[in-house]
């Protein structure tokens, strides 16, 4: 009682006699022996064999995402804490003054309750059918659309969402850039030097990202998001920790002064702050190729791990995201500007009596997690770029075509951060990945 029995593989069919054949076949028996796929000392060892044994498309070994599937759950942690931790969280506090305590809580718990609930259902999509793995958006929307409405539905969207990240990245990270030099050289009267301009910083911050971009793929890229995991924490902690240890300015205020305001900008406000909280937790545009980086057989799926690193990575997030928000909003009150959040805060109130020390390690912080972060949300459109040479040629990129590839990425960035500048005030129509 409640023993395992092995199936048998072995199925005896017997044939039915054919029309055309005169001959007597009875008694005639053909047996088919099928070959058990689920013995180990069997499966197939290449890249391109699924866990069925038929034949995928040569194309995933060749391409960033899939290249290398050699990750674990540490791995997938460290990419998805680089990616959702971002410069919008430090915005929470703006969102909590138009929301007020009880509705920015409330409205923060809910959102990151729907990102843990939608984030799941993608790791559940990802190897729904027992031996087929999407690990593209594309992927998955061909199947649920179709060949011809899915590619419609799916390309643009994800080259959309992933270039306007970077472009947002550069801008802020040129941005950064710049509050770096000026807090080392003392607005240039150490340095003697002139600082360079809004443009030249973009296209600092534009080469370095493209340099540090030749890495081939998403899994060897975990120690950059390592890094990027490291000083997302470390710049979240440190401006809610100085926030609390320098203590509150005495005229703040916890209270809109709305009384001019006419009704329709009072729901602009609440829609405003509504926006800003649901950016705040970025990735989901990662989630599947993340996933993808994780190995997978028939007894052991990748749903459990990439499950586990969800969990413990959501967790940090949410111990970085909350403080901020509320400690932010106890320690600024409305005093929190649009432009740069608790960064600029900080930074106005308290940045004449803190150490140029200090100071400047947080803006190197901010500046080391923006060009790791900008690898990992760059992948996808390096991936795609890939696909359409991979799919003309039928062979994998060259060294030189993968690194053309990324240096005409990282250009076409850089021409829209210095033609649109104020892309980072339109996030909610690129995603909000900043």
């Amino acid at each position: 009682m409640g023993e395992m029995v092995e199936p048998d593989y072995r199925q005896v069919l017997r044939l039915s006699p054919s029309p055309s054949n005169t001959k007597t076949l009875e008694g005639l028996m053909q047996v088919i022996t099928i070959k058990d796929s689920t013995d180990p000392s069997k499966e197939s060892t290449t890249k391109s064999t699924n866990l069925q044994g038929h034949q995928q498309n040569p194309q995933e070994a060749w391409l960033p995402i899939t290249e290398s599937r050699n990750g674990n759950t540490i791995f997938a942690m460290f990419h998805l804490l680089c990616s959702g931790i971002g410069f919008q969280a430090l915005l929470l506090p703006v969102a909590f003054a138009k929301l007020g305590w009880a509705w920015g809580i409330i409205c923060l718990s809910l959102a990151f309750a729907w990102q843990l609930y939608t984030i799941f259902i993608l790791v559940r999509l990802h190897e729904l059918v027992p031996g087929i793995r999407y690990s593209r958006y594309l992927q998955l929307a061909i199947v649920s659309f179709g060949p011809k409405l899915g590619k419609l539905l799916a390309l643009f969207p994800v080259m959309y969402s992933s270039g306007g990240a970077c472009v947002i990245m550069i801008i802020n990270g040129g941005r950064i850039l710049d509050l770096l030099f000026k807090t080392i050289c003392d607005h240039e009267a150490i340095c003697q030097v002139q600082s360079l301009t809004s443009t030249e910083w973009f296209l600092v911050f534009t080469c370095v990202a493209i340099l540090v971009a030749q890495i081939p793929n998403l899994n060897s890229m975990v120690g950059v998001s390592l890094i990027g995991a490291i000083t997302a924490i470390g710049y979240c902690t440190l401006i809610w920790v100085l926030s609390v240890t320098k203590g509150r300015p005495t005229d703040i205020s916890y209270y809109q002064f709305d009384v001019a305001k006419s009704n329709m900008e009072k729901i602009r406000d609440k829609l405003n702050a509504l926006e800003i909280i649901a950016l705040a937790f970025k990735g989901h545009n990662l989630i599947l190729e993340i996933q993808g980086t994780l190995p997978s057989n028939q007894r052991h799926t990748s749903y459990k791990p990439m499950c586990t690193g969800v969990t413990v990575s959501y967790i940090l997030i949410a111990m970085c995201q909350y403080p901020l928000a509320i400690v932010g909003f106890w320690a600024y009150g409305n005093k929190v500007p649009f432009s740069g959040g608790l960064l600029s805060a900080f930074s106005q109130i308290h940045g004449a009596n803190t150490s140029k020390l200090i100071m400047g390690s947080i803006y190197l912080l901010v500046l080391v997690n923006h060009l790791c972060a900008f690898q990992v949300y760059a992948m996808p459109a390096f991936d795609n770029l890939e696909i359409r040479y991979t799919t003309k040629k039928k062979k994998p990129c060259p060294k030189w075509v993968r690194t053309c590839l990324r240096i005409f990425f990282g250009g076409v960035t850089f021409f829209v951060a210095v033609t649109v500048p104020f892309l980072g005030s339109l996030a909610l129509l690129i995603g909000g990945r900043c």
